[in-house]
């Protein structure tokens, strides 16, 4: 089983993950650079998962399906493509020959979901689009605090092995951000190290690990006291230091302006 990120847009990555001649892709925004993967790599498209409705995530899917005629699956509660196989939370689904749990992760938007996968010999896949990033979160557009961070808690007690394939190369920039929140993390200094290395030579941060994230992203430490202080620091008011979504939300406001 492979698994390989395709640049598209600035900063946008489409993943796609293959094994002998068949492929499935994750949020295709862009068509053309998944077809020309497709056909460098001798591949056919299976199928085509959508995590949230935002078009640099599902722009390429119509033409990519009349190229193609893979399935697509994506969320219940939101406008997808016509024909899509609609999941929520809780549903399963084989693709690849893995098995795909859906998991509901609302945030970033209302009915964001997220694909979880389990083969043998290999650590699992976390396909999570918008919603956890590695070192950050995505910004509430339609959701709210309380549901970034319950589905943040859920993504962070997956298996620590779980590898993070999320949809933006925003690494560099929320790994800035953290540092600013956990100036003293010394695992989170070592980590901004190791990707302003791997930018350096154009390669990609991702994906990460779960584990990993829960040692570096301020997003997935709500409960530290260290990041209950920044956070309290920055609002200039008291937070509840036995609230994580007040946490939650005092640090996505503060990286909103950061």
């Amino acid at each position: 089983m492979n698994l390989l990120p395709i640049p598209a847009f600035s900063d946008n990555y489409i993943w796609i993950l293959h094994h002998r001649q068949q492929a499935i892709v994750v949020d295709p925004g862009e068509a053309q650079p998944v077809l020309q993967a497709l056909d460098r790599l001798g591949l056919t498209l299976q199928a085509i998962l959508i995590t949230h409705h935002h078009g640099d995530h599902t722009d390429g899917v119509a033409p990519l399906c009349q190229a193609t005629q893979a399935v697509v699956y994506g969320p219940a509660r939101e406008s997808m493509p016509a024909g899509t196989v609609a999941l929520r939370g809780g549903d399963a689904f084989s693709a690849l020959g893995v098995s795909w749990r859906v998991i509901d992760v609302p945030g970033h938007t209302a009915g964001h979901i997220a694909y979880y996968g389990e083969q043998p010999d290999q650590a699992p896949l976390l396909f999570c689009g918008d919603t956890l990033f590695s070192g950050g979160c995505g910004r509430l557009f339609e959701g709210t605090p309380a549901q970034m961070q319950a589905s943040l808690d859920t993504l962070a007690a997956l298996p620590d092995d779980t590898r993070v394939c999320c949809a933006h190369e925003y690494t560099l920039s929320n790994l800035k951000f953290a540092c600013a929140v956990e100036p003293g993390n010394t695992a989170l200094l070592q980590y901004q190290s190791l990707c302003q290395d791997l930018r350096a030579r154009h390669q990609p941060t991702l994906p990460s690990r779960i584990g990993h994230e829960r040692d570096i992203n301020p997003f997935l430490r709500t409960r530290v006291p260290a990041v209950v202080a920044a956070a309290q620091a920055h609002a200039g008011t008291p937070i509840d230091r036995c609230d994580p979504v007040a946490v939650l939300a005092q640090l996505r406001e503060w990286k909103n302006i950061f």
